[in-house]
């Protein structure tokens, strides 16, 4: 039986990723563009996001530009958007339902209800681990291939910004706690089943019958 201390790590995992795959969900530097210029003085630096567009100036402005128009986005990106809301979704359920499966807590019932209830909360934090590492992995690719083609503008390249490696190693972070909580399901119904009482097969004898030969 795995102990609760394990547990507890695999929670402490979970809460990680679920607060780093919700950051990169929301930052807007997945792409960073910097243009020196021709002095320091006139450095910006371009970010963009799932969400918004930013600007920065060396001189101090920032400024952001909301992406309303979601027709007008690039596939990846579009995709990227939607896997990592569902990510954040399948990621708040699962520690929700793992929470209930934990020996340290008194919620779920008996023992074998609490480990479904651990086994479900595990499967749905590794599915928010794929569905988080999907769009990071393929947002990468696309970045690393408008770089390397020479055919793209220098000033249209860019280089894969923090929220890329946020929202790989948060994906990462879930797959891992919820593989921990799955083991525990396995450990505890699967390799070792409660055992079931043993019922007698055989009848009591009827006490109220007596033998005539004690009364001889």
């Amino acid at each position: 039986m795995i102990s609760a201390g394990l547990q507890l790590l695999a929670f402490a995992l979970a809460l990680s990723g679920v607060s780093g795959v919700l950051m990169a969900t929301l930052l807007p530097n997945w792409k960073v563009n910097v243009d020196p210029g021709a002095n320091i003085i006139t450095a910006i630096v371009q970010l963009q996001g799932l969400w918004m567009d930013c600007t920065w100036h060396s001189t101090g402005m920032f400024s952001c530009t909301l992406k309303y128009s979601v027709l007008a986005l690039p596939t990846h990106v579009q995709a990227a958007r939607a896997a990592m809301v569902l990510a954040c979704v399948l990621s708040a359920v699962g520690m929700c339902t793992a929470t209930i499966g934990m020996k340290c807590t008194r919620l779920g019932g008996d023992r074998e209800t609490k480990s479904y209830a651990c086994f479900a909360g595990g499967v749905c934090l590794m599915s928010a681990g794929i569905s988080g590492l999907i769009p990071t992995v393929w947002y990468t690719k696309e970045i690393i291939a408008n770089f390397v083609d020479v055919t793209v503008p220098e000033s249209n390249k860019h280089e894969p910004g923090g929220a890329v490696y946020i929202g790989f190693i948060s994906a990462m972070l879930l797959f891992i706690s919820g593989m921990i909580f799955c083991i525990k399901k396995d450990s505890e119904v699967w390799l070792h089943p409660s055992k079931q009482q043993h019922v007698p097969t055989t009848q009591p004898e009827d006490r109220s019958a007596y033998s005539l030969k004690d009364y001889v």
